[in-house]
């Protein structure tokens, strides 16, 4: 057993804690960041990452592997991987682990909602204006985002991405470039045959070995630890928080091998706790907290506004169309129906990775305007928060993304929706969100120097986009009032 004192720890490392790691780091709070998952680190021609067509125990957290668009995978020895299975009532939820979060197994996609679909979603208090002027454009330069340049899109294995940009349009769909945290020169070098395929074979679903993406890890967490303020400890897994009678935290983490044996317990005492694990392991350690009474008095909210942010994941095979094998990836056009909150949604095409035989399918993911709630319920044996999801939640969103999708496939093709197989979401959000568990600047009601930053803090849907940027910007945006309004006083 070890302990620990220090002025502020952030547990996890994705979107919310990378940004909340440097943002106070640049107004003079050091912070230790504690990640129950290790680091990937990539380079030209690299194979940190495991491939989808050949996976193993890299790819998943402990052995527990999820379901793979429905179809089982058989377990693996335990690892520090990357992909968490969690199981609930009605819903899986895929959540992800290492230097980075999910930033490094997801699309990138990287949207920015309209001022309607932004407060027909959030609630009221947060100035859009601000959000369009200041911090998504600070996101979005963070991230380097760039849309696919033509060179790439023209090439052979992203005729998929043609194929859709065509039947979309010709069924009176607008479609649009996606912008992507990546460098796209890395994919025009694969094509030049300067490195091998990573980008345009489409092997970048579980992370992208060549380079070039612009992951939380290179980016917010590169730059934090830049400042000489910020430490990051991996396979650091993070079991109980308590709040101490003198108002401090106490974080009780195992630091353990990359097979999950613990090598060592460590009780860390802090002045300031930010939860950024993610929405499920957030939710998770502030409810068991709550049930264990390490933390009186926590809001009676804590667990609800669980939403899928309208997750639909579709196998499309075409009788018609040979999609063809390799595809490029990971995505370069969607297509956004965006003028009536109540359907708003998106639908992308994203490339399948490397497979032996030529299926005749690609994929199509389709996600929107999440009116469908669910809740975390803390469950005594398992000392474990679990979420339970309505079995007609988003139905009538469902309906509109399936409509959307069997017209831009058309009559030649067979779409399997993956989700109707195994109702599943890999962008859950809620479970601690704001104007009920905490306020707008992610403060826990009645707790000083206790923080929600991340997917938690999102009432359930980031406006018919995915929700990275949103989590992001949100938390840029709390950051500064923080910095303004608590350090010096609960931080």
């Amino acid at each position: 057993m070890r302990r620990e004192k220090r002025r502020l720890v952030i547990v996890g490392s994705g979107f919310g804690g990378g940004v909340a790691a440097l943002r106070f780091a640049q107004v003079g709070v050091p912070s230790l960041v504690l990640e129950r998952g290790i680091r990937w680190r990539t380079g030209p021609n690299a194979s940190t990452f495991p491939t989808a067509a050949n996976l193993d125990e890299r790819a998943f957290w402990m052995g527990l592997a999820p379901e793979i668009f429905g179809m089982p995978v058989p377990p693996h020895d335990p690892y520090t991987g990357l992909l968490e299975l969690v199981r609930g009532e009605g819903m899986n939820i895929v959540c992800a682990a290492g230097v980075g979060g999910g930033s490094l197994v997801y699309q990138g996609m990287t949207l920015q909602p309209t001022r309607e679909l932004f407060e027909a979603t959030m609630p009221k208090g947060i100035d859009y204006t601000r959000m369009a002027e200041v911090y998504y454009p600070r996101v979005a330069r963070m991230l380097g985002v760039q849309a696919a340049p033509d060179e790439v899109i023209g090439s052979p294995t992203y005729l998929p991405s043609r194929i859709f940009k065509r039947q979309a349009e010709r069924e009176g769909y607008a479609v649009s470039k996606i912008p992507m945290p990546i460098d796209w020169t890395f994919a025009q070098r694969e094509l030049r045959g300067e490195m091998k395929a990573s980008y345009t074979n489409g092997d970048c679903a579980l992370g992208v070995n060549n380079g070039g993406k612009h992951s939380v890890d290179v980016t917010y967490i590169a730059a934090a630890e830049a400042t000489g303020l910020v430490e990051v400890a991996t396979r650091h897994n993070v079991t109980r928080v308590a709040m101490n009678p003198d108002g401090s935290w106490n974080v009780h983490a195992d630091r353990i091998a990359t097979d999950g044996t613990v090598l060592e317990k460590k009780v860390i005492t802090a002045g300031a706790l930010v939860m950024a694990a993610g929405t499920v392991n957030t939710t998770r350690l502030l409810m068991r907290a709550a049930a264990h009474g390490d933390i009186p008095d926590l809001p009676d909210g804590l667990g609800s506004g669980f939403g899928t942010n309208g997750d639909r994941i579709y196998t499309w095979t075409d009788f018609a169309d040979d999609f063809g094998t390799p595809q490029g990836g990971p995505v370069v056009y969607g297509s956004k129906e965006w003028d009536d909150p109540a359907t708003a949604n998106t639908l992308i095409q994203a490339s399948l990775p490397p497979l032996p035989a030529n299926l005749r399918s690609t994929m199509l993911v389709g996600y929107g305007i999440s009116e469908g709630r669910g809740r975390f319920v803390y469950d005594p044996n398992k000392d474990d928060a679990v979420p339970h999801w309505p079995s007609n939640g988003d139905a009538t969103l469902y309906q509109r993304i399936q409509q959307r999708a069997e017209k831009i496939a058309g009559p030649s093709s067979l779409l399997l929706d993956t989700n109707s197989v195994v109702p599943s979401t890999w962008h859950p959000l809620g479970g601690a969100p704001m104007g009920t568990v905490c306020d707008l600047d992610g403060r826990v009601q009645g707790h000083r120097g206790l923080y929600v930053l991340d997917g938690a803090l999102v009432p359930g849907s980031t406006a018919a986009c995915n929700p990275s940027m949103t989590i992001a910007a949100l938390a840029e945006r709390a950051c500064t009032q923080l910095a303004v309004n608590d350090v010096g006083k609960a931080i």
